[in-house]
């Protein structure tokens, strides 16, 4: 006799209908319609089928155990070969292994192909540089250097009659100030030691000097300064003539 068949007998001797055994275990009738047809497909599978069994059987007065015996030898998988559990383990685990060994060599290809292809971009930029920069690398290389000549004054930038040309070279930290003959104040500028500045004025200047024995100072190509002085000076700077 069937799981299904002893149910219905056991909740026939018990005088109970589907609908008082599906109120008294909350099971639907249409489940337990089902299991006493043993027909478990709408059980939601066999940990479910066990618990509306032995439900049903607790309700109808029987004891559930010998149906659940019945149940999982009808049901039950048949127990994996010794060590088929610990193979299929190896199996999953050789499988992830290859899968991250996969990933980590399309990595490493692309990683390949993205540093060919910037130098690749290098090479064909210093392929593509002007011949100019060209042939200088060449020289350098080569060993072949051109002197470069300096590019001669322009007649401008020398003196004349109608300006004062003031050229400084700061051997030391100094500061200059300007103003017009008549005390006016044009400007005031710090040098830097190492540095050289260039002024022109179109009239005539008088220049405060700092550190007069921290400069190499030109007024009109012309060294302005008298010798041995350390402290601040004021030069008095005339149109194409050097201090007054």
């Amino acid at each position: 006799m069937s799981i299904g068949e002893q149910l219905a007998q056991a909740r026939s001797r018990a005088g109970l209908t589907v609908a008082e055994i599906s109120q008294r275990t909350r099971i639907r009738e249409t489940i337990i319609r089902c299991v006493e047809q043993d027909s478990y497909a709408g059980c939601g599978g066999d940990f479910y089928a066990r618990g509306f069994i032995r439900a049903i059987a607790k309700a109808v007065g029987t004891d559930p155990e010998p149906l659940i015996r019945d149940y999982d030898a009808a049901h039950r998988a048949p127990p994996a070969p010794e060590g088929a559990d610990r193979d299929e383990q190896i199996t999953r685990v050789r499988l992830r292994g290859r899968r991250r060994l996969n990933v980590t060599a399309v990595l490493a290809f692309a990683l390949a192909i993205a540093v060919g292809l910037v130098c690749y971009q290098l090479i064909s930029a210093s392929g593509r540089a002007p011949g100019g920069a060209s042939e200088k690398a060449a020289n350098v290389a080569s060993g072949r250097h051109h002197a470069v000549l300096p590019t001669p004054p322009s007649p401008s930038s020398g003196p004349s009659a109608d300006e004062v040309v003031v050229r400084l070279t700061a051997i030391e930290d100094c500061w200059v100030e300007f103003t017009t003959a008549s005390g006016g104040y044009l400007f005031q500028s710090y040098v830097s030691a190492g540095t050289s500045r260039r002024w022109a004025f179109r009239q005539a200047v008088d220049m405060q000097l700092g550190n007069p024995g921290g400069v190499a100072l030109r007024v009109n190509g012309k060294n302005p300064l008298p010798p041995g002085i350390s402290r601040p000076i004021t030069l008095r700077l005339g149109l194409g003539a050097t201090a007054r």
